[in-house]
């Protein structure tokens, strides 16, 4: 496993959003964690990328207790793309180039820009590298988030809502792209989702919360119409279409 979380709990001011959550991650994997607004997958996130530090239980990446980490090496580990973030007056290069900041120490050296070039190649970036991110659509800025958390090199990835206010074809674009470098680096992805469906499609493994417990964790040809009626209370029926599941609210088609 490239990410081993077990035990791990959080409250915010007494009140207990997280209890008890255990989970792994293997090399080219994408969990998907999913579940109602409110149940703590942000916090989930956030605690295994040490922003918030858990009340109990541990973090493992390859091994090491993200938890004890000092931040620079926490930042070597794990790369974090939030649901959102602010369009600064930066070039696509140098907001990419921030994301080896873990890694230089008083300059950027040439393997750097050579990290970064074939970062923005790899996405496709390289003719907007020179543009401002606020000139950017939706589309390109989350991919220069990723680039940004590319470049890190890090062996977990962590993604809050990746689609989120896009359109179709760029939630496409942006999952397949996760997916592709999640199996083709052997990294690790963790990523929050509202759509079930496009969970359905893009991940590996599905993980329910329902009152800060896990409540279900499994593939998703093995999704049961019971487990998701009782994370969202809402009657559903699941429909295989070419081979794959679907889920519907109950009496549709």
């Amino acid at each position: 496993m490239i990410l081993d979380v077990a035990g791990v709990s959080f409250a915010y001011n007494g009140r207990a959003v997280l209890q008890d959550v255990c989970f792994g991650v293997g090399p080219g994997e994408v969990l998907a964690v999913l579940g109602p607004n409110g149940v703590g997958k942000t916090t989930l996130l956030k605690c295994i990328n040490a922003i918030h530090r858990p009340r109990g239980g541990t973090v493992l990446v390859e091994g090491a207790d993200v938890l004890r980490l000092a931040p620079d090496a926490v930042a070597r580990a794990v790369g974090y793309v939030p649901q959102h973030s602010e369009a600064p007056r930066l070039t696509v290069f140098d907001a990419v180039l921030l994301g080896r900041r873990p890694h230089i120490r008083w300059r950027a050296s040439e393997t750097d820009l050579r990290i970064v070039e074939s970062a923005l190649r790899h996405l496709r970036l390289a003719p907007l590298q020179l543009r401002h991110l606020d000139q950017l659509s939706g589309g390109e800025l989350q991919k220069v988030a990723i680039a940004r958390a590319l470049v890190q090199e890090p062996r977990l990835l962590l993604f809050d809502e990746p689609t989120s206010a896009l359109d179709l074809r760029n939630q496409e674009d942006i999952l397949r792209l996760i997916r592709g470098v999640a199996v083709e680096h052997g990294m690790a992805v963790v990523m929050t989702m509202h759509d079930l469906n496009t969970a359905l499609r893009f991940a590996h493994k599905l993980l329910f919360l329902k009152d800060g417990l896990v409540f279900a964790c499994g593939r998703p040809e093995g999704i049961e119409a019971a487990t998701v009626q009782a994370v969202y209370g809402l009657p559903v029926t699941v429909h295989h279409i070419d081979g794959r599941p679907l889920v519907l609210p109950a009496g549709e088609v």
